[in-house]
């Protein structure tokens, strides 16, 4: 089995959009604040919307079952305030759960948080709990930086994200660490801010003692990691330098990688650097990178022809594209149990 533990749904049918671009100008204008009943999207519409898209991908990959969240360039949580953040959120999340529901074999929920600047994190748990309790998510996003690239948060390892951290730990689901858009002109969101804050968390991650209090939180640092792999002796040196353990004891057993790196080397140097342990496949398909590679004729983000043609060991590879997964993401290990998988 392949589990694809990084998808959104990008392919949302267009009233999503539009009903969020009315609640956009509604901030400037609260008499054209569009109810969540405006939204009307059928299943047939939903079914549409993955079947010629993610799942036509899916099955052409050969990839099994993808952790499915709202589309993390539109979480956008710097517009508006918490309740602007709420009801799109709820909007979102809901989204993601009906294709699940549709397809229950092929995607699961992954929650979408309301966050919003400057708001204390614990805000968000109601969300979260409605998400894992009636929409059976497995997992959740977590954006470190809901300004959109001010970066005016605390670090991950302040005390005010703890209320969401002990709500996690309690229900046993993991968080991927990923930002949305970027406001800041100097940082593109996909290239730069994206791959930013992948770097910014995990040094945030090392500089703290946030898995001394929390020994069994897990956290997915996606985009391979962003820089980190690339730069591993650096943060070894680091670690050293602030007095901490060496790395593998301080976060390998909290901290972990995703596959989306859209080339042979990136993703070679991914599985030689960090132990197999700590990564878990994924493609982000249909997402910042959706051409096709002019050297070899694939689209960039097939990602399990990297995995594949890695030559990793049978039992390593397997690791990676499936039973990495089931341990980082127990709610899912239980999921296929219950579905025979």
């Amino acid at each position: 089995m392949i589990i694809d533990c990084h998808g959104h749904y990008t392919t949302a049918p267009p009233a999503l959009e539009s009903w969020r671009n009315r609640q956009i100008a509604s901030l400037t204008d609260p008499a054209a604040a569009p109810s969540p009943a405006d939204l009307r999207v059928s299943d047939d519409e939903l079914r549409e919307s993955v079947e010629s898209n993610q799942l036509r991908l899916m099955d052409e990959r050969g990839i099994d079952v993808t952790v499915f969240s709202p589309r993390a360039s539109f979480m956008a949580h710097h517009v508006g305030d918490f309740q602007t953040s709420a009801a799109w959120a709820a909007i979102c999340n809901e989204l993601c759960h009906r294709v699940a529901a549709l397809y229950p074999e092929r995607f699961v929920p992954a929650a979408m948080l309301p966050q919003s600047p400057g708001i204390d994190p614990v805000t968000c748990i109601p969300e979260l709990t409605r998400c894992v309790e009636e929409f059976g998510a497995i997992a959740l996003n977590l954006n470190p930086d809901p300004s959109g690239g001010h970066w005016n948060a605390p670090p991950l390892t302040d005390r005010s994200w703890y209320p969401l951290y002990e709500k996690m730990v309690e229900y046993d689901i993991p968080a991927m660490v990923h930002v949305s858009t970027s406001v800041n002109p100097a940082f593109h969101t996909t290239g730069a801010h994206y791959l930013n804050a992948d770097t910014t968390a995990f040094m945030q991650l090392l500089q703290g003692d946030l898995f001394t209090d929390f020994p069994t939180l897990r956290l997915i640092i996606p985009h391979g990691g962003g820089a980190v792999p690339y730069h591993w002796g650096r943060f070894r040196g680091l670690a050293m330098a602030l007095g901490k353990p060496p790395l593998e004891e301080h976060l390998l057993d909290n901290v972990y990688f995703d596959t989306c790196v859209y080339h042979q080397p990136g993703i070679d140097l991914l599985l030689d650097v960090i132990p197999t342990k700590n990564i878990l496949f994924a493609s982000e398909m249909i997402g910042a990178v959706r051409d096709i590679d002019p050297c070899t004729g694939h689209h960039f983000d097939d990602t399990r022809r990297y995995t594949h043609a890695a030559k990793l060991p049978a039992d390593e590879l397997a690791a990676v594209q499936e039973h990495n997964a089931r341990t980082v993401y127990p709610r899912l290990d239980t999921l296929l149990g219950i579905q025979g998988r």
